[in-house]
């Protein structure tokens, strides 16, 4: 018996995988798990059932055609090649496709993707800005072929012909269309500056309208310091721009709509704003115009004379009342002042001189006791009418007498 190794084993092995067609463009059913994306863009992951489980990768160059993310407990269809990984020995499922079973794969993407972004705040109504209301340049980012130029042009012009339409011609569907869009927003806010933007294409599938779910077209919009309008297929149809966008319309006609007034019902208002103003004005003139004959009937502008007799009148009186209550004043003060003087002079130490008597005074102050003063010591003495100096020839104690 043939002694074989392990390599030859095993290619013989990967060679009958290989040569077998049914395991070749095999489409496989199962649930997706552990997952794992590398830096390389390489993909690995596990299919399984309730019994069974197979390796699967897929390739960078596969995987990034994937519109979504595959996550782990996700029920897909993969389609790809059966072989052997000789290094390993393992036999694994070489992913060319892999499609989400029920929910079709632009769904699951679109989910995906709007949760993500609107995580991010993109959709955040804070950020929404607010269209301007008499718009002189519009500039449109849409295809230059279809219906949809035709109309925004036909309700613009039909609603204000003065109006001026800046078209940015874009793909709007297919592999370059997210970027063109893209940079055509970037386009108006860097290099031609417009009142107000609108972005949009008529009605499709949902892979029609792919192009304005791409994230680069989302970021666009959330970044444009312009005011954009998207409006991207009927009414039914929703995309990520509709979200990201400040105003979303249901149709491309419906947008020059939102965005261009009306210039015959401006021309309207404005009528009646004028035919109001007039009528108010002729208002205000009339009930002045009966002021004026009243002040004019008026006794001020007859006998003005009249108007000051009794400010004098007034004023004489209130002279009077102000005169009387002075003098009262005056007087009840003098009675006052002249009590308080008599006061004052009962307890004069002058009148107590004029009786007789004096005030003596040494060096040290009011001599008061005979104890303070020595013999040979100067006084002045104060009397009634002036004073004298004298020295003190003896000191005596004693009482009265």
């Amino acid at each position: 018996m043939a002694v074989h190794s392990v390599s030859d084993v095993t290619k013989y092995i990967k060679n009958m995988f290989d040569g077998e067609d049914v395991l070749q463009n095999i489409m496989i059913r199962g649930e997706i798990s552990n997952f794992k994306r590398y830096t390389s863009g390489h993909c690995y992951f596990t299919l399984k059932d309730a019994s069974a489980s197979l390796k699967c990768v897929m390739f960078r160059s596969r995987a990034q055609t994937l519109r979504f993310v595959p996550e782990n407990g996700l029920k897909v269809v993969a389609g790809g090649s059966l072989s052997v990984y000789e290094r390993d020995g393992a036999y694994q499922l070489y992913t060319d496709s892999i499609v989400p079973e029920g929910a079709g794969e632009l769904s699951i993407a679109f989910a995906q993707l709007k949760a993500r972004l609107t995580d991010e705040g993109l959709f955040a109504v804070e950020h929404k800005k607010s269209l301007p209301k008499f718009p002189k340049k519009i500039g449109v980012i849409t295809s230059l072929s279809g219906a949809v130029l035709r109309d925004i042009y036909h309700v613009a012009k039909r609603r204000n012909p003065a109006v001026q339409l800046i078209l940015y011609p874009v793909q709007v569907q297919g592999t370059e269309s997210a970027v063109q869009i893209a940079e055509g927003i970037r386009f108006f806010n860097k290099k031609y500056p417009v009142d107000v933007l609108i972005a949009g294409r008529g009605g499709g599938s949902m892979e029609d309208l792919w192009s304005f779910n791409e994230e680069v077209v989302v970021r666009a919009i959330y970044a444009s310091k312009i005011p954009v309008v998207s409006a991207v297929g009927h009414e039914t149809d929703f995309t990520l721009a509709d979200f990201a966008a400040d105003v979303r319309a249901a149709t491309p006609s419906q947008a020059a709509e939102i965005i261009v007034p009306d210039a015959g019902e401006l021309t309207r208002y404005m009528m009646g704003l004028t035919a109001r103003l007039e009528t108010n004005m002729h208002s205000a003139m009339h009930e002045k115009q009966n002021q004026l004959v009243l002040c004019l009937r008026s006794t001020a502008m007859h006998s003005p004379q009249r108007l000051f007799a009794e400010k004098r009148q007034r004023l004489d009186m209130a002279v009077e009342r102000l005169t009387a209550f002075y003098r009262r004043e005056v007087l009840d003060k003098r009675h006052v002042l002249e009590l308080r003087l008599g006061r004052l002079e009962t307890m004069s130490p002058l009148r107590v001189l004029r009786r007789g008597y004096s005030i003596v005074e040494s060096d040290k102050g009011l001599v008061k006791s005979v104890h303070e003063i020595r013999e040979g010591e100067w006084v002045h003495v104060r009397l009634a009418d002036g004073s004298l100096q004298a020295v003190v020839k003896s000191v005596e104690e004693g009482g009265e007498g």
